[in-house]
């Protein structure tokens, strides 16, 4: 009996070409489920997301689920078609957060190809997308640009179409704050919250250790990244990575952002929603069995046009494993240290 292919064995970096639209299966419905092993895999423990009835005592219908959690899910949606053959995710730029997510509704997501360029070894490329995420109505809740260098199927493929899209540093405070509802900022209760800390609180170059620090183990992050249904091969098939670069499975990149994103609540705890991420790199793998630490930088703060009950902290966010922020006495964010796995820029609201 001949033998047919029916399987999908995923996009290489010759397969992709400028402008190409790509529809991501499987539609997800989020489930209070979701949230709750969200919750056990991070350890977040930021209130609004937390407790629907601190979120509806500010203005919201219900609890909406971590926006991280937001990211990942339509993330996964994209890697089967856009990294199931990745070597690594390197970065991310222009991410816009522009509606909630509440449990019970349905993501699906949809991305294009706006960049090209193959590498000088001639057996990788990297592609740049820009992946959405809409909702059951149709809304966009998640817009944002990612590059990832993907392998080639055939090293002496020629490859026709290159270009390095331009990408802005930074999204501006007029461009973020839109997945978040106008909120009663009076009733936000600071001892419920946990954190004594408003908006006037920080200041521009101030630097915080978040002080706590998370060992990860096998068990987590591959149930995380199944959680989020993320196929890429180097985080779940040891069997393969075994034989690889690293002989051991990645963890991935975005289980380091959530990570961090926790323990930064030690000293950012009323910052309460990611807004906008202006940049992102995963400086360096991480592998289970390490332990993760971080600390932030408060690059700026910025009044929200027409917002008077939030404002934004544009935070910057470096991760690093097995090695305490207290190894870093001046804190300048030398992402240069190989224990540094994460350089992350971010605006996040805060209340006024």
């Amino acid at each position: 009996m001949a033998v047919t292919l029916k399987t999908n064995p995923g996009h290489f970096f010759e397969d992709f070409r400028l402008g190409q639209i790509l529809r991501h299966a499987t539609p997800r419905t989020v489930t209070t489920g979701d949230v709750a092993l969200y919750t056990a895999l991070t350890g977040s423990r930021f209130a609004v997301q937390s407790s629907d009835e601190f979120a509806r005592s500010l203005g919201y219908p219900q609890s909406p689920i971590d926006d991280l959690l937001t990211f990942h899910m339509v993330f996964g949606k994209t890697v089967p078609d856009v990294s199931l053959n990745a070597v690594a995710n390197l970065g991310y730029a222009a991410c816009r957060f522009l509606a909630p997510v509440y449990p019970g509704d349905t993501l699906s997501s949809v991305s294009e190809v706006i960049g090209l360029k193959e590498n000088s070894n001639k057996q990788t490329g990297v592609v740049y997308v820009r992946s959405k995420g809409f909702n059951q109505h149709g809304v966009t809740v998640l817009d944002y640009v990612r590059w990832v260098m993907v392998r080639k199927r055939d090293i002496n493929a020629a490859i026709v179409e290159e270009k390095v899209p331009e990408l802005p540093k930074a999204l501006t405070p007029s461009e973020i704050g839109a997945a978040c509802p106008p909120l009663a900022r009076e009733k936000f209760d600071l001892e419920l919250s946990g954190a004594p800390h408003r908006f006037g609180d920080y200041q521009k170059g101030e630097r915080i250790d978040h002080v706590d620090g998370m060992t990860v183990e096998e068990a987590e992050h591959m149930t995380a990244t199944r959680l989020y249904q993320n196929t890429a091969k180097v985080h779940f098939n040891q069997f393969t990575e075994g034989q690889g670069r690293f002989g051991r499975r990645l963890i991935y990149g975005g289980h380091v952002i959530s990570l961090a994103r926790a323990l930064s609540f030690n000293g950012l705890g009323n910052a309460f929603h990611i807004a906008a991420i202006n940049a992102g790199r995963h400086v360096a793998p991480l592998f289970a069995g390490l332990t993760v630490h971080a600390w932030s930088e408060i690059l700026e703060t910025a009044e929200i046009p027409g917002r008077s009950d939030v404002g934004a902290l544009r935070i910057r966010t470096i991760a690093t494993k097995d090695k305490t922020c207290a190894s870093f006495p001046d804190k300048e964010g030398d992402s240069t240290d190989p224990a540094v796995i994460l350089d992350l820029d971010y605006w996040a609201l805060i209340p006024r």
